[in-house]
């Protein structure tokens, strides 16, 4: 399996017990949804590794306690700690029509209601405290907050995102 083919879901933060289960904290808003997993990848240098799932249940929000299978001591499950998990983009959840996964987008032509069209959407920072659509213009990169009052509509057939942003915004990076 290759990482473009997944998405990320989580990263394993800490061990939980003597007989080598694990926490895996999710990078979800919906964490019930991977209860039922039965496998996922760990990456372990640059390679996704499967692994089957024994058991698992929620701790706290979004803390998945995992048992592994094959991994029963604190030696085997140290070798994991700090790891990303991810699983295959056909076990993403569906969405409805006005809702997209950041990934969906990429590449999408982006078009301000005020401005007109405004470039190509390279991608999307979620590593901020406020998301950022990263837009390419003519060599420039364009910011624009992800925010849904700026979302105007999503026309996924014609990978076209349509924005209402501020009066400004998009200006400012072009001077």
């Amino acid at each position: 399996m290759q990482k473009e083919d997944c998405f990320y879901l989580g990263k394993i933060v800490s061990k939980f017990s003597f007989k080598g289960e694990l926490l895996v904290k999710l990078d979800t808003d919906d964490p019930e949804s991977f209860l039922k997993m039965e496998s996922v990848f760990v990456d372990l240098n640059k390679n996704l590794i499967p692994f089957f799932i024994e058991k698992s249940s929620l701790q706290k929000s979004n803390l998945l306690r995992v048992k592994f299978e094959d991994i029963s001591t604190e030696k085997e499950a140290d070798l994991l700690l700090k790891k990303e998990v991810y699983l295959p983009l056909t076990m993403l959840p569906e969405l409805k029509e006005d809702q997209f996964y950041f990934h969906e987008v990429i590449g999408f032509k982006v078009i301000d209601k005020t401005f007109g069209e405004v470039g190509i959407l390279k991608g999307v920072n979620d590593s901020t405290p406020q998301a950022l659509f990263e837009i390419e213009r003519e060599g420039k990169e364009i910011l624009v907050p992800l925010n849904d009052d700026f979302i105007w509509k999503i026309d996924k057939p014609n990978k076209e995102l349509y924005l209402n942003v501020p009066e400004g915004l998009i200006e400012m990076y072009l001077d």
